[in-house]
């Protein structure tokens, strides 16, 4: 038995690691199709586009892993119900049950592998192509340029750097350090605000502590609010923002623990937070949903027609989750109810197929 198992996960295995192959390979092709036509914008040439594409590989192997697990199921399976292997276990006494445990087994150790990636590697690797896109492409000439680090976004706006801690979800800027120097690089001047908002061509400082240095004294002035005048647009700094959905399950945490206790909105970071960790479910109902449909509706028909049908369910799966994340975040639904309803749902749809042909 333990021989039949063995066959029959190295057959799924071998099924998901080619969908998985090809998916990512389409992405990320058509990820550098997109990168085009930024080639030529200030240093980013052709080698920093192969080099931005490449950086997010890792993420596209996490997001895509679930589509290609059930994919790929049907498609191994699939190919042991083309040659009648599965006919032959099944008149040898092997359970659907102990057949779908096969596949279930290779299924978990894949997801486990999966959300390795995109608790490590996928942030990580995201992180730096975000920033040496974002540097390549800043403005040589006015000596602009925007990074990210474990301290904030770092930028850099002809003879001032700027310090942002935070950017909120409204647009806004928090805790801000504005660092002036004079053309012979003296400090001159140190800034900081608790607040910042672009509005009408320039910013608006809240909550601002000024420190002016000249030769001989240092004056110190607090104010409500004020206004600075910088070439630095907000667009060039939000190039660097990764998203929630790219950010590790721990870097959400923080971040969220950092918004709450600011006073500013969660809920988006939230969703994205239960939506990671629904990631083990998702990916093991993937593979659960392929065991019914092979050996039920669609166990005489053509891989080409298996694998449409999983198409069908991975589109249908994520227009079931985006409307709900998004109806959850418009009627102030809980974002765990918005991000285990559809895999809940679709496990309660794999569950209902396995008995009809158990």
């Amino acid at each position: 038995m333990k021989k039949i198992d063995k066959y029959i996960g190295i057959t799924v295995l071998a099924g998901i690691l080619i969908v998985l192959l090809v998916l990512v390979g389409l992405f990320t092709f058509f990820s550098f199709i997109d990168e085009v036509d930024d080639i030529g914008k200030q240093r980013y040439g052709l080698w920093e586009a192969i080099q931005y594409v490449s950086l997010e590989i890792p993420r596209y192997i996490y997001d895509l892993f679930p589509t290609a697990a059930l994919l790929g199921s049907l498609l191994g399976l699939g190919t042991l119900a083309n040659h009648n292997e599965l006919t032959v276990m099944r008149a040898a006494g092997i359970s659907i049950l102990r057949i779908a445990l096969s596949g279930l087994k290779i299924g978990l150790g894949l997801t486990i592998i999966a959300m390795l990636i995109g608790e490590t590697l996928a942030p990580s690797s995201g992180q730096y192509a975000h920033n040496m896109r974002s540097t390549a492409q800043s403005d040589h000439e006015h000596q602009q340029m925007v990074f990210s680090s474990r301290y904030g976004f770092w930028a850099h706006d002809g003879n001032d750097f700027i310090n942002i801690r935070t950017i909120y979800p409204d647009g806004g800027f928090g805790i801000i350090s504005l660092y002036q120097f004079d053309e012979n690089q003296h400090l001159r001047g140190l800034t900081y605000a608790r607040k910042a908002y672009y509005q009408n061509g320039q910013w608006l400082l809240k909550d601002v502590e000024k420190n002016n240095i000249d030769v001989n004294r240092v004056t110190r002035q607090y104010l409500e609010t004020t206004t600075w005048e910088a070439i630095l647009k907000p667009e060039l700094v939000k190039i660097v923002v990764i998203r929630p959905q790219q950010l590790s399950s721990l870097g959400l945490y923080k971040y969220i623990d950092y918004l709450k206790q600011n006073g500013h909105r969660t809920t988006q970071y939230e969703l994205a937070f239960w939506t990671r960790l629904s990631y083990p479910l998702v990916s093991i109902t993937m593979t659960l949903l392929a065991i019914p449909f092979v050996f039920g509706s669609l166990r005489t028909v053509s891989v080409g027609q298996r694998i449409l049908v999983g198409a069908l369910l991975g589109v249908g799966f994520h227009m079931l989750n985006q409307a709900t994340g998004n109806i959850g975040l418009v009627y102030g639904i809980h974002p765990a109810l918005s991000a285990l309803l559809p895999p809940f749902a679709f496990l309660g749809f794999a569950i209902f197929m396995m008995r009809r042909v158990v």
